[in-house]
C-alpha cells in the first residue's frame, strides 16, 4: 500500500508539471479527456486528487492520459524519468542595446523622431501602429483592463448575436443610424484602391452604419462591438477613426490631416482604434467560453466563422487565448503591404508595416496565397533560415476578401520549437534534418518521418488539427527577404544582389591579414 502510495504522489507530481508545462488548467485538462472519451473522462476535482497523490487513476485512465500528453503510460510511473524542463519564456520584439546611450535620450529622441518621419515620407498612424505593435509584443498581448472591461460588458456569454449586439447599443445609450455607400476608388499614396466605409462613430451617441453591413452581420458585430467600446473605454468623445477598407493598413486611405511626419491626433486615433478592437474581439470572443470552443474544436477556423465571427477576429482571440505563448498573427494585401501583426514569439518579419517590401520571400504563406488561383486556405510547416539560425514554424493561412473587395491573406501560427523542447525532444538536429531535406529538393520536401512523428506527437499536445494537416503537406524554406534566400536555386522573388569588385571588410582583412 505505501509503495502504491508514494507512486500515487510521484505521479501526480510529474502529471501536475506536465499539465503546467503546456499551459493547461485542470478545467481544460478535464475537457480534453472527455474529449477522447466521454466514459472515463475524469472531472476538475478528481484530476486534482490525482495530482495531490489522494487517487491513483485507473490503467484506462491512465492511458488517456498519457495520450494527451502523448507519453507512454509507464512514463509516469517511472520514477527515474524526468519531466522536460520549461519552455522559455515567449519571445517579444527584439529588444538591441542601443549605445552611445545619450543618444537616445527623451530630448534628442523628440527632436529627431519628427524630423526621421518627414525625411522618410512617415506619417504620424504609421509610426504610431509600429509602437504599439512593439508595445503589444512586449506586453505579451495581456491588456487585462480591456479584458475585464469586455467581460463586465457582455457577461462572457458566447456567441452574440446581430440582436446581442444592438441590445449591447441601446443598453449604452447608443443609436444605429444607417446610410447607403458603395465602394469608391481612393488615391492611398502611389495606387489606386477600392475603399469603402464600413461605419463611424459621431459623439456623443450616434454609431453610422453601411446598410450593406446588414448582409453580413460578422463584420456587423465587429464593428457595433468596437463603437461599444469607445463608448465605455472614451466615453464616446468620438475621437476614434471610422472604419473602413482599402488603405495601405487595411482601413482607410489616409487623408486629410495624416501627412509625414507626427501629428498627435493621428497618434491618438491609432492608439484608441487599437483599444476598440482589442475590446470588440475580446468582447465577442471571451477568453474563458472561446478557449473551450476552441480547445473542442482543435483551433479550427472555420467552426468559429460559421458563429458569425470574421476570421480575422477568430485568429487575432487565438493568439490571445491560447494556454500555449508561442503564436504570430499576419493580415498580408498585395503586393507586400501589412495591415497587422502580431509576433508574440519574435518570428523575423518578411517585410515591413510601413512601406511595401520589393524583394518578399514568395514560399511564405501569405505571399503564395495571394497570388494563387486554387485553395482558399491551407497549412504550411516552414524552416525559417535566418543568418545562421533555423527556426521552425507552422501556419494556417485562408485568402478572403475585405469589404471593398480587396483580395488579402490572414495566416495564424506558432513556434513549434518550444513545444518540443517541452516535451523532452531535442530540437536543433530536427529542424537541421528538415532543412537539409529541403536543401536537396529545391527548397521543399516532405518531412522525415521520425521528425513528422514528433512534430505529430506535440500537435496532439497543443490540440491544433491544422498542425497535422501541414505535416501532409511539403515543409517549405523561407527567409525574412528573398534578397537572402539560403536556397540552392534563390526563389523567383529574388532580386540579384548589386555586385562589387570588392567588398570593404575583404579590404580590411586583407590589409590586416598582411
Amino acid at each position: 500500500m505505501a509503495e502504491l502510495l508514494r507512486k500515487g504522489h510521484f505521479l501526480g507530481a510529474k502529471l501536475r508539471a506536465l499539465r503546467r508545462r503546456n499551459g493547461l488548467t485542470l478545467e481544460e485538462l478535464s475537457v480534453r479527456c472527455i474529449q477522447r472519451n466521454a466514459r472515463l473522462g475524469p472531472s476538475v476535482s478528481y484530476l486534482s486528487m490525482i495530482e495531490s497523490g489522494k487517487r491513483t487513476p485507473s490503467a484506462a485512465l491512465l492511458e488517456l492520459l498519457a495520450a494527451i500528453f502523448q507519453r507512454s503510460p509507464a512514463w509516469f510511473l517511472d520514477e527515474s524519468a524526468e519531466v522536460p524542463p520549461a519552455a522559455p519564456a515567449a519571445a517579444g520584439a527584439a529588444r538591441l542595446p542601443l549605445e552611445p546611450a545619450f543618444l537616445f535620450s527623451r530630448s534628442l529622441l523628440q527632436a529627431a523622431i519628427p524630423e526621421l518621419l518627414a525625411q522618410t515620407g512617415t506619417s504620424g498612424r504609421q509610426f504610431a501602429n509600429l509602437l504599439i505593435r512593439s508595445h503589444q509584443e512586449m506586453s505579451h498581448n495581456d491588456f487585462p483592463d480591456l479584458e475585464r472591461a469586455a467581460d463586465s460588458v457582455g457577461e462572457r456569454r458566447f456567441p452574440l448575436s446581430v440582436e446581442d449586439l444592438s441590445r449591447l447599443c441601446r443598453r449604452h445609450g447608443l443609436e444605429i443610424r444607417w446610410f447607403e455607400r458603395k465602394p469608391v476608388l481612393a488615391r492611398d499614396k502611389d495606387r489606386e484602391v477600392r475603399s469603402m466605409v464600413r461605419s463611424f462613430f459621431e459623439a456623443p451617441n450616434a454609431v453610422y452604419a453601411n446598410r450593406a453591413l446588414q448582409s453580413d452581420p460578422a463584420r456587423l458585430k465587429f464593428d457595433l462591438a468596437a463603437h461599444i467600446a469607445h463608448k465605455v473605454l472614451h466615453g464616446g468623445d468620438g475621437l476614434k477613426s471610422a472604419h473602413a477598407t482599402g488603405g495601405e493598413m487595411g482601413g482607410s486611405p489616409e487623408g486629410g490631416s495624416s501627412g509625414v511626419g507626427m501629428n498627435a491626433q493621428d497618434v491618438l486615433h491609432a492608439w484608441r482604434d487599437f483599444e476598440c478592437s482589442f475590446f470588440a474581439g475580446a468582447l465577442l470572443c471571451p477568453r474563458v467560453p472561446f478557449r473551450r470552443f476552441l480547445a473542442h474544436e482543435r483551433y479550427r477556423v472555420g467552426p468559429a466563422v460559421k458563429l458569425e465571427l470574421t476570421p480575422a477576429v477568430v485568429m487575432r482571440r487565438m493568439t490571445k487565448v491560447s494556454p500555449y505563448p508561442y503564436w504570430h498573427f499576419f493580415d498580408a494585401y498585395p503586393p507586400g503591404y501589412l495591415r497587422a501583426v502580431y509576433r508574440g514569439n519574435g518570428i523575423p518579419l518578411p517585410w515591413g508595416n510601413l512601406a511595401q517590401v520589393s524583394d518578399p520571400c514568395p514560399n511564405w504563406a501569405v505571399f503564395r496565397m495571394i497570388d494563387a488561383e486554387h485553395g482558399a486556405s491551407d497549412s504550411q510547416i516552414s524552416v525559417l533560415r535566418d543568418n545562421e539560425q533555423s527556426l521552425l514554424y507552422c501556419c494556417h493561412s485562408m485568402r478572403v476578401r475585405d469589404m471593398a473587395g480587396n483580395p488579402h491573406v490572414l495566416s495564424v501560427g506558432v513556434d513549434l520549437a518550444p513545444v518540443l523542447a517541452s516535451n523532452g525532444v531535442v530540437h536543433e538536429p530536427l529542424i537541421d534534418g528538415i532543412l537539409r531535406e529541403c536543401l536537396h529538393r529545391s527548397g521543399e520536401a516532405r518531412i522525415p518521418k521520425t521528425a513528422a512523428q514528433a512534430l505529430g506527437a506535440v500537435a496532439n499536445v497543443l490540440n491544433i488539427a491544422w498542425i497535422e494537416e501541414a505535416l501532409a503537406q511539403p515543409a517549405r524554406i523561407i527567409c525574412p527577404r528573398s534578397a537572402c534566400c539560403p536556397r540552392p536555386e534563390r526563389c523567383a522573388g529574388a532580386r540579384p544582389r548589386p555586385s562589387r569588385a570588392r567588398e570593404i571588410a575583404d579590404v580590411r582583412d586583407e590589409i590586416l591579414g598582411r
